[in-house]
């Protein structure tokens, strides 16, 4: 059986790295109904909090059931288009942000994301409604 495919955003797993269930996270309760990716900007934001060594193995562990997307030179092109809107309307977002939104258009892939009106400004993005 195939499941749909869904970019998380950073703000998924931290959440649920926080959660002191994490059977009441929305990553959790994703888990088993989306084929899970990530982009490798949200790999380096992950492992760049991970301050010890529990915090390095839970980040590991979450990201080996991902497919870990790259930061591709096709990705790097509709980051820069995406930006330069971004910047005429004045709406620019975080640049890690904007290159978690690129990866996702670039990938042909709804992001699911804890920070909905963030992601909103870009345009094109899909954005996957929380369970």
């Amino acid at each position: 059986m195939e499941y749909p495919r869904v970019l998380i955003d950073t703000s998924i797993i931290i959440e649920h790295l926080r959660k002191r269930d994490r059977r009441k996270s929305v990553l959790y309760r994703i888990a088993g109904d989306y084929e899970l990716c990530a982009a490798t900007v949200v790999e380096f934001e992950l492992y760049a909090g991970a301050i010890d060594e529990q915090k390095f193995h839970d980040v590991q562990e979450i990201l080996e059931r991902c497919e870990l997307l790259p930061f591709t030179s096709p990705v790097a092109q509709v980051a820069a288009r995406t930006y330069l809107d971004l910047k005429a309307a004045n709406q620019l977002i975080e640049m890690r942000d904007l290159f978690i939104a690129a990866t996702a258009l670039a990938y042909g892939l709804p992001l699911m994301t804890l920070n909905a009106g963030h992601f909103g400004r870009v345009e094109q993005l899909q954005l996957q409604p929380l369970p």
